[in-house]
């Protein structure tokens, strides 16, 4: 009778330690999902990220590229217009690069060490080990952590919710706001983390296009930008050498003759010599559906420029502010320009956000947006509104050089 007691006990003592064996609680999917990020060397990660902002949603492809230590490299595409940028970290700095427009900012930034990001491993795991009332729900056979998010450039955003296979994979990040709705959303297709990047896969040369008169960043900045054709009229005119037989240019109207006439040229060079450049004309102006209240549109200019046109308001009262508009042009040389700031993730694109002034592109629009008596979240109310008002802008015209 003794022996069967004790056997019993010795029964439900194994199913105990069994079955217990099997449990993880946060801390240990914490702790092993960080030793799985931080023991990979470079890895390369690729999904899909979408941004939520009101009835709008915005859809990118994402690629990071990262090497130990601090080497990243980003390639985000818009699926709705195929525009691309690159958000690039190497020895030299931190750059957002636009191929279609051969421009890149360069920042003085800690990115992407000062701030939560939804498609960086070692962001992600950042955050879980930051929070000190970090969660976990198991789901399935799926692991899924909530901790709080650090982006002090969008107070919006507070918590995220990281989903996890069995072996630690990451499938999914979403980032939530006060109120839990989902605000940003990573799908993750494909982790390597044995990629075997070196210093070399992060060079900024890799992204300067080398032209003839900017022929290669026109034919990017019209690809780039194929939403706006049905708001657009793009016009092509080359110049050709004298000598050159080979070339021709059929004109399918006379502007001075015929007010309907877009200006639109149709050109065919296929001599060597033919040359072409491009400029862009802002065919409306765009005014922000959101201002700060106690403030008023208090001047509006329009004036030209070697290649366009270029659009001043200046609003007045409280919270003043000016806001400049132009087409957003191809530059025929690679064009470096100095912020102090960060690269932050606008909607539709990626904006170069300084301590008062925000700069970007949309629509083939360019912006510049300034204010010192403006706040980080109004001057992002201020642009997220202008991505939804409608962008009415020609498209690249070619101008003889």
């Amino acid at each position: 009778m003794y022996s069967l007691k004790k056997f019993w006990c010795l029964c439900a003592a194994i199913l105990l330690m069994t079955t217990g064996c099997g449990k993880k609680d946060s801390a240990d999917v914490v702790k092993e999902f960080t030793n799985t990020v931080n023991n990979s060397k470079s890895y390369v990660l690729k999904g899909t990220m979408e941004i939520y902002s009101d009835e709008d949603t915005f859809t990118y492809s994402v690629e990071a590229n990262y090497l130990k230590d601090n080497f990243y490299k980003v390639l985000l595409v818009n699926q709705t217009n195929n525009h691309e940028q690159v958000i690039l970290r190497n020895n030299d700095g931190v750059y957002v690069i636009t191929p279609s427009l051969n421009k890149s900012f360069k920042f003085q930034s800690e990115w992407p060490d000062n701030s939560s990001q939804s498609y960086l491993l070692k962001a992600i795991i950042t955050d879980m080990n930051n929070d000190a009332e970090v969660s976990m729900e198991q789901v399935d056979s799926k692991y899924v952590v909530k901790s709080k998010v650090n982006y002090p450039n969008n107070s919006d955003l507070i918590y995220q919710k990281v989903t996890l296979d069995k072996d630690m994979n990451l499938n999914k990040v979403e980032v939530y706001n006060a109120s839990d709705a989902l605000k940003v959303k990573v799908t993750v297709g494909s982790v390597d983390l044995k990629a075997g990047l070196s210093e070399d896969d992060f060079k900024l040369e890799d992204f300067v296009k080398e032209t003839d008169n900017g022929s290669s960043n026109n034919e990017a900045n019209n690809n780039g930008n194929s939403n706006t054709e049905n708001n657009s009229v793009s016009s092509n005119e080359s110049k050709c050498e004298e000598d050159d037989e080979t070339c021709k240019k059929e004109e399918t109207c006379d502007p001075a003759k015929d007010k309907n006439c877009k200006n639109e040229t149709e050109s065919k060079c296929e001599g060597s010599n033919c040359k072409s450049a491009t400029t862009g004309k802002l065919e409306d102006i765009i005014y922000p559906l959101y201002i700060p209240s106690n403030t008023y549109l208090s001047g509006k200019d329009k004036v030209d420029t070697d290649n366009g046109e270029r659009v001043i308001l200046t609003f007045g009262g409280d919270k003043s502010f000016v806001l400049v508009e132009e087409a957003a042009m191809a530059s025929n040389e690679f064009e470096i320009i100095p912020v102090y700031g960060d690269p932050l993730m606008l909607n539709d694109t990626v904006a170069a956000l300084s301590e008062n002034s925000l700069y970007w592109t949309s629509n083939n629009v360019s912006y510049y947006l300034a204010g010192n008596d403006l706040t980080r979240d109004e001057i992002l109310n201020i642009a997220k509104n202008m991505n939804q008002a409608t962008s009415v802008v020609s498209g690249p015209v070619s101008n003889e050089k």
